[in-house]
């Protein structure tokens, strides 16, 4: 570890302990604020009915489509500080962060204003059925306010994490989602609010988040202190961001347009199908979450080593990582499939909804893990700075794969376990891909590397 507080020496010493120290409060973090909307669900499937329960859930694709560039762009900032912190470059650091903070400010606005003009024609879209449509223009408007918030949060803690520190937006997480909860039941149990208690707890929450994240930041004892004074965009950071955030931001928004197209063909089946299939794919984003944890710290740490031009250590990264967080993601596969009838009933008791949750967790979850294939690789490549090629990968795997199955082999048999095998096979198609990318650009660079050297 550091001297420095809050801070992890990523380059020196064994690997395999730091990166579960790191990923694993990431981990966490990460389904805390899934566990947002999965409280959401879970209060208005419980206490209203499957129109509310569907209202919150059809949501998620257009969240995902409209938050993904920016999302991405944190993923570039990650990068551009822990590579300036590997190359020893610490002077620049006060710079860097007050261009992200500032980029995250007008990320966030520009959603929120955005997310309340397109929320009913992009709903509408999509097919949203007629007896859930306004309640979920209703959730997403009120989601929205929510923006400038989950901006700072995404943003200051990828700030955070560039140097080792996962914990304390872990925090941050836990004690929001806490609130969210309390909160969720105190709108719709207490007010009878239905979906508007349910967005407004979460945007109290995420304020929340965020505004411990900036608090944090503030309160830093060296090159990481934030002074709003001082808040401007420099170019030289800017152009960091987008080089690495931008594809992943643009990946991210293609990934989301294949899962609006999949989730306008799931709303055809109706409300039952919508509320069953949302519910269980809360499940699916757990599994992610702890993917995607080990894939942002083989970002991390391949970006800090890259920096500090060690090849040796940057492939040992990925290695851990690819282990690591495929092992423990199949073993919470096999703990949510030996329980998914009792973690359904947290959602909802109508036997309709179930039996389409149910083909959710037999069809996609069983082979989660294979999404780990792609998204830890992935970022090892955006650690490299080549964040363009896991881009133009999945933009090919995961939505013109997903579109095509969509509109030419599902009509052919028209039934949910079809639609849903469309995850498994992009999956696969994907990983196979990414991981062939990534041999041959770890070749490439590291010779050059050497040959520098």
């Amino acid at each position: 570890m550091s001297t420095r507080r809050n801070e992890m020496d990523m380059t020196h010493g064994p690997l395999a302990k730091k990166i579960l120290l790191f990923a694993l409060p990431l981990a966490m973090s990460s389904i805390l604020q899934q566990l947002f909307n999965a409280a959401d669900l879970a209060v208005v499937g419980r206490f209203t009915n499957a129109q509310a329960m569907a209202a919150v859930g059809s949501n998620a694709s257009v969240i995902g489509l409209l938050v993904s560039l920016f999302t991405g762009l944190s993923v570039g900032a990650n990068v551009v500080v822990a590579n300036i912190l590997g190359s020893g470059k610490r002077e620049k650091i006060n710079d860097a962060v007050h261009t992200i903070i500032s980029v995250a400010l007008f990320s966030g606005i520009f959603l929120l204003i955005t997310g309340i003009l397109v929320a009913h024609p992009i709903l509408k879209l999509m097919g949203a059925p007629q007896d859930v449509i306004n309640l979920a223009v209703l959730y997403l408007r009120i989601y929205f306010c929510g923006m400038p918030a989950i901006m700072l949060y995404n943003f200051g803690s990828a700030i955070l994490r560039s140097k080792g520190d996962s914990k304390r937006p872990f925090f941050s997480l836990t004690l929001a989602g806490v609130v969210n909860v309390i909160l969720n039941l105190i709108f719709v149990v207490g007010f009878h609010l239905h979906v508007i208690g349910v967005g407004l707890a979460t945007v109290l929450a995420n304020c929340l988040s965020g505004g411990l994240t900036v608090y944090f930041l503030l309160h830093e004892k060296d090159e990481f202190r934030l002074d709003l004074k001082k808040l401007r965009i420099k170019s030289e950071f800017l152009q960091g961001v987008i080089k690495v955030g931008l594809p992943a931001g643009l990946q991210g928004m293609v990934f989301s347009l294949s899962n609006v197209v999949i989730q306008s063909a799931v709303n055809s089946f109706g409300a039952d199908c919508i509320a069953g299939m949302t519910a269980a794919q809360n499940f699916d984003f757990i599994s992610y979450c702890l993917l995607n944890a080990f894939a942002q710290t083989c970002v991390t740490f391949t970006s800090q080593n890259f920096g500090a031009r060690n090849p040796e250590r940057c492939k040992k990264v990925w290695s851990l990582s690819m282990g690591m967080g495929i092992g423990v993601d199949i073993i919470l596969i096999i703990v949510m499939q030996l329980f998914k009838h009792q973690l359904i009933l947290l959602f909802t008791s109508d036997p309709n909804v179930i039996r389409f949750a149910m083909v959710r967790f037999n069809y996609a979850l069983i082979v989660h893990f294979l999404c780990g294939t792609y998204e830890i690789t992935g970022g090892a490549l955006r650690g490299m700075n080549k964040s363009m090629v896991p881009a133009v990968i999945s933009a090919l795997g995961t939505c013109a794969v997903r579109l095509l199955y969509v509109f030419f082999v599902f009509p052919l048999f028209n039934t949910p376990e079809v639609l849903i095998l469309v995850y498994p096979v992009t999956w696969t198609i994907t990983g196979i891909s990414m991981n062939v990318a990534y041999f041959i650009t770890r070749k490439n660079l590291f010779e050059d590397m050497a040959f520098e050297i």
